[in-house]
């Protein structure tokens, strides 16, 4: 009897312990990444729609996963992988991967992201040497994603050295070149050719 009671017992813990692993894995991604963002103080477009699950675990860190990887339209060409990864904290996602922002013809990775002060009405995204601002108004609501063939992304896994762009991708790790970046912006910037 003593030993039939202790395994009821273990078996009792052990399906407690279970299902509170798996209670962070939510059933319904599409709504409750959506959720779990608002409730972060973050806004609900930072990710498209098309979400195909979603996970996240007590310290935070979650993954994302979409059918295709694809791109979406802000005031520049945001790129998602197929898996997207971070730590999400309040107002904030660090250690993030899997989003690649698009400046002039170059992709740049998304580090982080961060809501200051919500009143402020701005958010920074950070991508290496630089944090970029943007109105928080271009996240209110998840965009349309477009899924992009095998060399319409930034993605190491898909880039050959034949492909300009990508090749200047690969290459952004070095701050010189970071460097040499952010004068050709600055230059465009100022010039005949555009505005900012």
């Amino acid at each position: 009897m003593g030993s039939s009671s202790f395994s009821l017992f273990n078996l009792l813990f052990i399906s407690i312990f279970l299902y509170s692993s798996v209670s962070s894995v939510y059933s319904d991604p599409a709504k409750d990444i959506y959720e779990v963002l608002k409730s972060h103080g973050l806004p609900i477009g930072l990710l498209p729609k098309g979400v195909t699950e979603f996970s996240l675990s007590e310290n935070g860190r979650f993954e994302v996963h979409l059918d295709e990887a694809c791109n979406a339209k802000f005031e520049n060409v945001v790129h998602y992988d197929r898996n997207v990864t971070g730590t999400l904290s309040y107002g904030q996602i660090r250690e993030l991967t899997g989003i690649q922002a698009q400046e002039l013809f170059l992709w740049f990775p998304v580090n982080g992201i961060r809501v200051d002060i919500p009143s402020s009405g701005l958010i920074y995204f950070d991508v290496g040497v630089i944090y970029k601002q943007f109105s928080l108004s271009l996240f209110e609501t998840p965009p349309d994603c477009t899924i992009v063939s095998s060399n319409g992304g930034p993605s190491s896994r898909k880039c050959h050295l034949r492909n300009s762009a990508c090749f200047v991708y690969l290459r952004l790790s070095n701050p010189f070149y970071l460097i040499l970046i952010l004068i050709a912006k600055l230059y465009f910037c100022f010039s005949d050719f555009g505005d900012c």
